[in-house]
């Protein structure tokens, strides 16, 4: 073989390994592009797959818009002050400019401190959770404030398994951005602490403020503000009342945060981080306050449903409540009156606001005035009078039968007795329910003894 032909040879081999080369490059190539295409596409069907609901719940337009939120109703006196509250959930609804700053810098510099540069979903905090899962470094979560929303708005589902934790965590994701077009940054904030439960019956933030410091959220100072951002990682675990030591370490976390971020300074870091959490706890019962007596009045007022003969036994009474059904337009307003859905109103959840002529300075002075002159003088007279008495509080000349027949009317025409009936408890169930021991507190004018 010539030097000619092996020249040749050697070329053709070249040129044929090159060719191969470029062929498997290609191949290569369009696997590549095959694989990510279809990523995409799986990745979107799913998506989508999620956005209409096929993978489980999704909220439609109008519960977006309309979220449901049981709202206590208020009872405001002539003065404008809140006399007290029907509730399901003791939640106030709250505007944005209602909030005080340093709440609203708390909840960003603690739980999304990117909040006003993403669209519901953060991808860089995503990133830092998968970086820190692989390090074993993870140092906390990438749930946004609006995820952290959409999760209270509409809770998860239940389900064990991977796949259902990974469907509920992307179903997050969709309601999370869907949130983000319908509303405003300012509207997603006040919509998290309206919907925020702080336990110790305080749903939202205004009864927060009201319950744990007397006061309003837009009074809020930067401690008070930390302490109830700081709730937000586990109310149960950082309740002021049952776990101060824990709660007061994570108020310091948050103020830490603030400072980090450049809401405080480091002075007031250093100022307030050694105060206590100063807390004037307000419990919340429908017994407590001011009116209590006019509060429950006004309530079984509004509530009352058409009379009907058949459910009364004093017929005096039956023809009362007819006059006051047929001429009073407050009477049973609640069972008269429709919302723009065609049901009726419901005192304990549709946040309605009941104005009232009771002054609540007036108010305090006339409670004060009982106590001061039964309290501290007729009280002793009663006691003086019942000895003598032995049926005391009732009249001498009544037979045992009648007195138990007085025990019998009251017990059927309590709350208590409607709720078991409705339950379907038989009578005798009913009676042995109402004759069973449970704790109580009993009325004195010292304080309620336990």
């Amino acid at each position: 073989m010539t030097k000619d032909n092996q020249k040749s040879t050697t070329s053709k081999k070249l040129s044929n390994k090159k060719l191969s080369s470029k062929k498997t490059s290609k191949k290569i190539l369009r696997i590549f592009w095959i694989s990510y295409i279809s990523i995409i596409l799986i990745i979107g069907v799913y998506f989508t797959s999620i956005s209409f609901g096929k993978l489980g719940f999704m909220p439609g337009f109008n519960s977006l818009e309309n979220p449901d939120s049981n709202l206590a109703s208020k009872i405001i006196s002539a003065d404008q002050v809140v006399l007290g509250t029907y509730f399901r959930e003791n939640r106030s609804q709250i505007n944005y400019e209602d909030l005080s700053p340093h709440l609203v810098n708390a909840l960003i510099a603690t739980e999304d401190v990117r909040f006003h540069k993403h669209s519901g979903i953060d991808i860089r905090a995503i990133g830092r959770v998968f970086t820190g899962m692989i390090s074993k470094n993870n140092k906390g979560g990438g749930s946004t404030i609006t995820q952290q929303l959409a999760k209270m708005l509409f809770p998860r589902e239940t389900g064990t398994s991977k796949f259902a934790f990974v469907n509920r965590k992307f179903r997050e994701w969709v309601i999370a951005v869907k949130i983000e077009r319908s509303y405003t940054k300012e509207e997603i904030i006040a919509m998290y602490f309206n919907m925020f439960d702080f336990l110790n019956l305080a749903v939202g933030v205004e009864s927060a403020s009201r319950v744990y410091f007397s006061t309003t959220p837009d009074s809020l100072t930067i401690s008070q503000s930390a302490m109830l951002v700081g709730m937000a990682k586990n109310p149960s675990l950082f309740n002021p009342i049952r776990r101060p030591d824990q709660t007061l370490h994570r108020r310091n976390v948050v103020l830490k945060q603030m400072e980090k971020y450049n809401y405080i300074t480091k002075q007031e870091f250093d100022s307030l981080k050694n105060t206590g959490l100063d807390i004037k706890y307000q419990k919340v019962d429908h017994n407590l306050g001011s009116a209590t007596y006019f509060r429950e009045h006004l309530r079984l007022w509004l509530t009352a449903d058409k009379p009907e003969y058949s459910n009364y036994i004093d017929k005096r009474i039956y023809i009362e409540d007819s006059i006051n059904w047929h001429t009073d337009p407050s009477y049973g307003w609640c069972n008269k009156n429709t919302k723009p859905d065609g049901t009726n109103y419901d005192i304990y959840s549709d946040g309605i606001k009941i104005y009232t002529t009771i002054n609540s300075k007036m108010q305090k002075y006339a409670e004060w005035a009982v106590e001061e002159h039964l309290g501290k003088y007729l009280q002793k007279e009663f006691f003086k009078d019942q000895k003598n008495r032995p049926k005391a509080p009732f009249a001498y000349d009544l037979s045992t039968a009648q007195i138990e027949n007085i025990y019998n009317l009251s017990m059927k025409r309590s709350e208590r007795y409607r709720v078991l009936k409705a339950a379907n408890l038989s009578e005798d169930e009913i009676v042995e329910s109402f004759n069973t021991p449970v704790p109580m507190s009993v009325f004195s004018w010292q304080g309620d003894i336990d």
